[in-house]
Protein backbone atom coordinates (compact mmCIF):
# COMPACT_ATOMS: atom_id res chain seq x y z
CA UNK A 1 0.00 0.00 0.00
CA UNK A 2 1.48 3.37 -1.00
CA UNK A 3 1.39 6.49 1.14
CA UNK A 4 -1.27 8.02 -1.12
CA UNK A 5 -3.64 5.14 -0.25
CA UNK A 6 -3.43 5.72 3.48
CA UNK A 7 -6.37 8.15 3.52
CA UNK A 8 -7.24 11.80 3.04
CA UNK A 9 -5.98 12.86 6.49
CA UNK A 10 -2.40 11.79 5.80
CA UNK A 11 -0.26 14.75 4.75
CA UNK A 12 3.14 13.04 4.88
CA UNK A 13 5.87 15.56 5.64
CA UNK A 14 3.27 18.29 6.24
CA UNK A 15 1.61 16.37 9.08
CA UNK A 16 3.40 18.28 11.92
CA UNK A 17 2.50 21.61 10.32
CA UNK A 18 -1.13 20.55 9.86
CA UNK A 19 -1.32 19.32 13.46
CA UNK A 20 0.03 22.70 14.63
CA UNK A 21 -2.51 24.50 12.39
CA UNK A 22 -5.39 22.43 13.83
CA UNK A 23 -4.20 23.15 17.37
CA UNK A 24 -4.05 26.91 16.65
CA UNK A 25 -7.50 26.77 15.07
CA UNK A 26 -8.94 25.04 18.16
CA UNK A 27 -7.30 27.63 20.43
CA UNK A 28 -8.67 30.49 18.32
CA UNK A 29 -12.17 28.98 18.52
CA UNK A 30 -11.78 28.58 22.30
CA UNK A 31 -10.92 32.29 22.64
CA UNK A 32 -13.95 33.23 20.54
CA UNK A 33 -16.20 30.98 22.63
CA UNK A 34 -14.97 32.63 25.83
CA UNK A 35 -15.58 36.11 24.39
CA UNK A 36 -19.12 35.38 23.18
CA UNK A 37 -21.08 36.24 26.37
CA UNK A 38 -19.14 39.47 27.05
CA UNK A 39 -20.97 41.81 24.66
CA UNK A 40 -19.86 45.12 26.18
CA UNK A 41 -16.19 44.13 26.51
CA UNK A 42 -16.12 42.76 22.95
CA UNK A 43 -17.41 46.03 21.52
CA UNK A 44 -15.14 48.10 23.76
CA UNK A 45 -12.18 46.10 22.44
CA UNK A 46 -13.27 46.68 18.86
CA UNK A 47 -13.78 50.37 19.62
CA UNK A 48 -10.25 50.49 21.03
CA UNK A 49 -8.91 48.88 17.87
CA UNK A 50 -10.78 51.47 15.78
CA UNK A 51 -9.27 54.28 17.86
CA UNK A 52 -5.77 52.85 17.38
CA UNK A 53 -6.45 52.55 13.64
CA UNK A 54 -7.71 56.14 13.39
CA UNK A 55 -4.75 57.44 15.41
CA UNK A 56 -2.43 55.57 13.05
CA UNK A 57 -4.11 57.24 10.04
CA UNK A 58 -4.14 60.71 11.60
CA UNK A 59 -0.57 60.63 12.92
CA UNK A 60 0.92 59.13 9.74
CA UNK A 61 -1.14 61.45 7.49
CA UNK A 62 -1.45 58.67 4.91
CA UNK A 63 -3.33 55.43 4.05
CA UNK A 64 -6.55 57.37 3.49
CA UNK A 65 -7.73 54.89 0.87
CA UNK A 66 -7.41 52.06 3.43
CA UNK A 67 -9.44 54.11 5.89
CA UNK A 68 -12.08 54.84 3.24
CA UNK A 69 -12.37 51.18 2.19
CA UNK A 70 -12.61 50.14 5.84
CA UNK A 71 -15.32 52.73 6.53
CA UNK A 72 -17.35 51.55 3.50
CA UNK A 73 -17.06 47.95 4.70
CA UNK A 74 -18.21 48.91 8.21
CA UNK A 75 -21.15 50.83 6.71
CA UNK A 76 -22.10 47.73 4.72
CA UNK A 77 -21.96 45.63 7.91
CA UNK A 78 -24.08 48.19 9.78
CA UNK A 79 -26.74 48.17 7.08
CA UNK A 80 -26.89 44.37 7.11
CA UNK A 81 -27.16 44.51 10.92
CA UNK A 82 -30.11 46.91 10.76
CA UNK A 83 -32.04 45.03 8.08
CA UNK A 84 -34.43 42.16 8.74
CA UNK A 85 -33.44 38.73 7.48
CA UNK A 86 -36.68 38.47 5.54
CA UNK A 87 -37.21 41.80 3.81
CA UNK A 88 -40.88 42.82 4.11
CA UNK A 89 -40.76 44.77 0.83
CA UNK A 90 -39.68 41.65 -1.05
CA UNK A 91 -42.29 39.57 0.76
CA UNK A 92 -44.98 42.12 -0.13
CA UNK A 93 -43.90 41.99 -3.80
CA UNK A 94 -43.89 38.17 -3.75
CA UNK A 95 -47.31 38.07 -2.09
CA UNK A 96 -48.72 40.51 -4.66
CA UNK A 97 -47.30 38.42 -7.51
CA UNK A 98 -48.71 35.26 -5.92
CA UNK A 99 -52.17 36.82 -5.62
CA UNK A 100 -52.03 38.06 -9.23
CA UNK A 101 -51.20 34.53 -10.39
CA UNK A 102 -54.18 33.14 -8.49
CA UNK A 103 -52.20 31.60 -5.62
CA UNK A 104 -52.91 31.77 -1.94
CA UNK A 105 -51.86 34.55 0.41
CA UNK A 106 -49.86 32.35 2.83
CA UNK A 107 -46.67 34.42 2.78
CA UNK A 108 -45.31 35.41 6.22
CA UNK A 109 -45.38 39.10 7.03
CA UNK A 110 -44.77 41.50 9.85
CA UNK A 111 -47.69 41.86 12.30
CA UNK A 112 -50.00 44.66 11.20
CA UNK A 113 -52.44 44.74 14.13
CA UNK A 114 -52.17 44.53 17.88
CA UNK A 115 -53.70 41.03 17.94
CA UNK A 116 -51.34 39.56 15.34
CA UNK A 117 -48.86 36.89 16.34
CA UNK A 118 -45.58 38.16 17.79
CA UNK A 119 -42.69 37.73 15.40
CA UNK A 120 -39.29 38.69 16.76
CA UNK A 121 -36.96 40.82 14.68
CA UNK A 122 -34.42 38.53 13.02
CA UNK A 123 -31.42 40.38 11.65
CA UNK A 124 -29.86 39.72 8.29
CA UNK A 125 -26.46 39.92 10.01
CA UNK A 126 -26.47 38.73 13.65
CA UNK A 127 -24.65 40.79 16.28
CA UNK A 128 -21.94 38.16 16.74
CA UNK A 129 -21.10 38.09 13.02
CA UNK A 130 -21.22 41.89 12.90
CA UNK A 131 -18.74 42.16 15.76
CA UNK A 132 -16.45 39.44 14.41
CA UNK A 133 -16.37 40.89 10.89
CA UNK A 134 -15.83 44.43 12.18
CA UNK A 135 -12.98 43.31 14.44
CA UNK A 136 -11.29 41.23 11.76
CA UNK A 137 -11.57 44.00 9.19
CA UNK A 138 -10.15 46.55 11.63
CA UNK A 139 -7.16 44.31 12.35
CA UNK A 140 -6.60 43.75 8.62
CA UNK A 141 -6.90 47.49 7.92
CA UNK A 142 -4.45 48.22 10.74
CA UNK A 143 -1.93 45.78 9.27
CA UNK A 144 -2.42 47.35 5.83
CA UNK A 145 -1.18 50.64 7.27
CA UNK A 146 2.24 49.05 7.83
CA UNK A 147 2.80 48.51 4.10
CA UNK A 148 3.59 51.30 1.66
CA UNK A 149 1.84 49.33 -1.11
CA UNK A 150 -1.53 50.44 0.28
CA UNK A 151 -0.49 54.09 0.65
CA UNK A 152 -2.15 55.38 -2.51
CA UNK A 153 -2.01 59.18 -2.76
CA UNK A 154 -5.54 60.59 -2.76
CA UNK A 155 -7.13 63.89 -1.86
CA UNK A 156 -8.69 62.86 1.45
CA UNK A 157 -11.31 65.65 1.85
CA UNK A 158 -13.16 64.34 -1.22
CA UNK A 159 -13.21 60.82 0.24
CA UNK A 160 -14.46 62.16 3.56
CA UNK A 161 -17.27 64.19 2.00
CA UNK A 162 -18.23 61.31 -0.28
CA UNK A 163 -18.39 58.91 2.68
CA UNK A 164 -20.61 61.26 4.71
CA UNK A 165 -22.94 61.79 1.74
CA UNK A 166 -23.10 58.02 1.17
CA UNK A 167 -23.72 57.43 4.88
CA UNK A 168 -26.51 60.03 5.01
CA UNK A 169 -28.25 58.70 1.91
CA UNK A 170 -28.10 55.04 2.91
CA UNK A 171 -29.22 55.70 6.47
CA UNK A 172 -32.07 57.90 5.22
CA UNK A 173 -33.22 55.09 2.95
CA UNK A 174 -32.90 52.56 5.79
CA UNK A 175 -34.89 54.75 8.20
CA UNK A 176 -37.60 55.24 5.57
CA UNK A 177 -37.74 51.46 5.14
CA UNK A 178 -38.09 51.01 8.93
CA UNK A 179 -40.91 53.56 9.05
CA UNK A 180 -42.73 52.12 6.04
CA UNK A 181 -42.68 48.53 7.33
CA UNK A 182 -42.97 49.47 11.02
CA UNK A 183 -40.02 47.65 12.54
CA UNK A 184 -37.34 48.67 15.02
CA UNK A 185 -34.07 46.74 14.91
CA UNK A 186 -33.30 47.29 18.61
CA UNK A 187 -34.84 45.84 21.78
CA UNK A 188 -34.04 48.81 24.01
CA UNK A 189 -37.15 49.97 25.83
CA UNK A 190 -39.46 47.66 23.90
CA UNK A 191 -42.49 46.45 25.82
CA UNK A 192 -43.16 42.75 25.89
CA UNK A 193 -46.04 40.77 27.29
CA UNK A 194 -44.10 40.30 30.55
CA UNK A 195 -42.74 43.82 30.96
CA UNK A 196 -39.99 45.98 29.55
CA UNK A 197 -36.99 44.28 28.02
Amino acid sequence: MSSSDSGPSSFGPLEPAMAHYRRLKREYQRVLDRAAPHLLYRWLGTGGLLIVFMLRILLAQSWYIVCYAHAIYLLNLLLAFLQPKFDPSLEADLAADEIEEGGSDDMPSLPSQKDDEFRPFVRRLPEWNFWLSATRSTIIALFCTFSSVFDVPVYWPILLVYFFVLFALTMRRQIQHMIKYKYIPFDIGRKTRYGTK
